[in-house]
């Protein structure tokens, strides 16, 4: 594309040239794309992120539906436009594009920030961006997971704010956020939902510090993160990230594990276990969850997968006062899938796969919120594309 436009203005300039060689009567008109311009498309990309399938869904083992989906479909535009400006905006077209009340931009837009470097190792970002959570489930590209573990299922992962990262060193790098702690107000989050004394937080903020470090050559590496959330007054959310990754050839294997305490249910999924109009949002909930995924390169165009997860959701004091703290809810999940790559210089995956997820209650949940076990499945059948368009 890039040799297209600039062949397309060559020609241009060439036409240029030959007009003013003409009497001074003609008029001289002007290049449609000058040379500078094409210069700044040498440093930005276009990528268009596609998974498309036909999603056959069961539920309990037994089969409900079948149809075609366009699973995920995100436009993102990247690159430099200056020396020490950089830029990224992806939107996600599938997903509402109601702007959110808090940080007054489309639900849809991941990220729209630029980077400015303050020194060769140090940049600063502007703008909607990705939380910098840390582990390996949220690094990797939306469209190759195929679904997520509860916590990501349920946060608000791309916020408005400012981000610092600095290289310590070669296999070392650290990260500092600031950034709003969701993205709607908290009216529209909770919905009348706030337990008699809570008051909203004046501040409400996400402060997020993330470490990547690399390992044995790269072949392990490792993304941890602490963040803090001001959710509430006196009410926040402490959410620790671990991600490992090790890489030896053919073979990859990641871990996760994540740890989130909650002042005010953020996630939701406890409290939407409570019945009746006027449930007041659960006080005091955690949710720990496990995210393994492996990867086999069997042939060069041919690649498996497996990723296995499982969530555990604890409440306080959700029997009595004095009750302590309870387990509520188990999830777990497996995703075996086969990749099929017929190109080599194109990334382009054919793949099938199954969704299975169990979820499974407390004896508590089951006679009191009424609660009770069941399974999800999806087979899926389709492609992965991230494609390059220039």
């Amino acid at each position: 594309m890039k040799k297209i436009l600039l062949f397309l203005t060559v020609l241009v300039q060439v036409s240029v040239l030959a007009q003013e060689t003409q009497t001074s009567t003609d008029t001289i008109s002007k290049p449609l794309l000058p040379v500078e311009k094409i210069d700044l498309l040498k440093n930005v990309d276009m990528i268009f992120n596609m998974r498309f399938a036909n999603d056959n869904m069961f539920r309990d083992g037994k089969f409900e539906e079948s149809s075609f989906s366009n699973n995920q479909f995100r436009l993102e535009i990247k690159g430099k436009i200056h020396e020490k400006v950089y830029f990224r905006f992806r939107d996600r077209y599938t997903k509402s594009t109601d702007p959110a009340s808090r940080d007054n931009i489309s639900r849809s837009t991941d990220m729209a920030f630029i980077g400015v470097a303050l020194s060769p190792k140090t940049q600063l970002n502007l703008g909607k961006m990705s939380a910098d959570w840390g582990g390996f489930e949220f690094d990797l590209n939306p469209i190759d997971i195929l679904e997520y573990n509860d916590i990501l299922e349920y946060a608000d992962n791309f916020l408005t704010g400012v981000g610092l990262t600095h290289q310590v060193s070669k296999n070392h790098s650290l990260g500092f956020q600031v950034l709003n702690s969701r993205v709607s107000n908290f009216e529209d989050v909770y919905k009348g939902q706030m337990p008699e004394g809570i008051e909203k937080a004046k501040a409400a903020m996400a402060f997020v510090t993330n470490w990547r470090g690399s390992f044995l050559d790269g072949k392990f590496e490792t993304i941890y993160s602490y963040s803090y959330f001001q959710e509430a007054k006196n009410r926040g959310m402490n959410y620790y990230s671990l991600g490992n990754k090790y890489h030896d050839g053919r073979f990859t294997l990641m871990y996760d594990f994540k740890y989130s305490n909650e002042g005010l249910d953020r996630k939701g999924i406890i409290t939407g276990m409570l019945q009746g109009e006027d449930v007041a949002a659960q006080q005091n909930v955690s949710y720990l969850e496990n995210w393994i995924k492996a990867e086999y390169l069997v042939m060069p165009k041919l690649n498996v997968t497996l990723t296995l997860m499982n969530n555990n959701a604890y409440a306080k004091n959700l029997v009595s006062d004095d009750s302590g703290v309870s387990h509520i809810r188990s999830s777990y999940g497996f995703i075996p899938t086969v990749e099929y790559m017929p190109f080599k210089d194109m990334n382009i995956r054919f793949y099938a796969s199954y969704v299975g997820r169990y979820y499974n209650y407390s004896s508590y949940a089951k006679e009191h919120l009424g609660q009770e076990n069941y399974n999800t499945g999806r087979l899926s059948v389709g492609f992965i594309a991230p494609l390059l368009i220039f």
